[in-house]
């Protein structure tokens, strides 16, 4: 089992929305993904709570596949790449690990 996790910060406002509707947007369209990428075996997004600390990240990606060529098959799919080019517009920060279990 291999585990992709990312953390995103957003922009205060960025592409017409705000950083809250920007957050609810990614969790949709990346938690939609397992029905359309059947290499992805569990997917779950996370919002950062808003009376957090500021240093936190603002959204957390958890994700589990059979094995890293799945990861880079995902990775690779057409549906992930959409999702991750509006990403690229509205984020500041990005951090991730891949991680065998």
């Amino acid at each position: 089992m291999f585990k992709h996790i990312v953390f995103f910060g957003l922009a205060e406002n960025a592409e017409g929305k705000s950083k809250e509707e920007i957050a609810q947007f990614i969790k949709s369209e990346l938690e939609n993904l397992i029905h359309l990428i059947p290499e992805i075996k569990m997917i779950e997004v996370g919002i950062n709570l808003p009376n957090a600390p500021k240093t936190n990240y603002d959204v957390a990606l958890y994700s589990e596949f059979e094995s890293m060529e799945a990861v880079e098959i995902y990775q690779e799919h057409p549906s992930h790449k959409r999702v991750a080019a509006y990403i690229g517009k509205v984020r500041t920060t990005r951090a991730a690990v891949d991680y065998k279990v």
